[in-house]
């Protein structure tokens, strides 16, 4: 296996720890970016749900500040986003380089995206059940939780399968600016010496990850389909 491995991958063997290093460093941005990407679209996104025009919390100001908000900041392109933040990104993680140094870019990239898909996927709850529970007297966080939530769990977990593997293509395209990750690896040491074997190697692994994404997501949204 070594053997078949070192032909077709010479230039990886050659530098094992180079390669698995990019690994935890794409592992560490996606899970630390993810992970906050997470709390605050969802929250974003049941904001939105909560007070759009007829919602349990109807608030028109709120809701047009969020919308304009999360147009805004999706239609940022990603390297963009990153030198703008810049600033933002060396007081908060007291560097602008390396993996610290994009996974506040990584959060606001990704945030938005995830909070229209909260919204998209609380908009499928049948009003029935919300109109049911103010009928028993359930106060709106009581909604948010029990119906909102509950019954959006399912919808939730595609959107944020779809998120999370969009995630991984932002941590490769944060390679260019010298992030770390599988995507700095392919293209320092791979597409920059025309090493299509490292750069195959970062793709593969790449392609992994994502599988393993998309089926712990699958499998969440299938155990939550009533």
């Amino acid at each position: 296996m070594q053997g078949l491995l070192a032909e077709l991958f010479p230039h990886v063997v050659e530098r094992p720890q180079d390669f698995l290093d990019s690994i935890v460093e794409t592992l560490i941005m996606t899970g630390w970016s993810g992970t906050l990407m997470l709390v605050f679209g969802l929250i974003l996104g049941v904001a939105l749900t909560a007070t759009k025009p007829r919602g349990i919390l109807e608030n028109r100001l709120i809701y047009q500040v969020l919308d304009k908000a999360i147009n805004l900041l999706r239609s940022i392109p990603f390297v963009i986003l990153i030198a703008l933040l810049m600033n933002v990104t060396r007081l908060l993680m007291g560097t602008r380089i390396g993996v610290r140094g994009v996974i506040p870019p990584l959060v606001v990239g990704s945030t938005p995206f995830f909070a229209r898909q909260v919204d998209s996927a609380l908009a499928e709850v049948d009003p029935g059940l919300i109109e049911a529970a103010k009928s028993m007297g359930c106060r709106p966080l009581g909604i948010i939780l029990r119906v909102y939530l509950r019954e959006g769990t399912a919808a939730i977990a595609r959107g944020a399968t779809i998120t999370l593997i969009s995630l991984i293509g932002l941590t490769a395209m944060a390679g260019y600016v010298g992030a770390g990750g599988l995507g700095d690896y392919a293209i320092v040491f791979g597409y920059n010496y025309n090493r299509m074997d490292v750069v195959w190697a970062s793709v593969i692994v790449i392609v992994l990850i994502v599988t393993v994404i998309q089926a712990a997501g699958t499998l969440i949204a299938r155990k939550n389909t009533h």
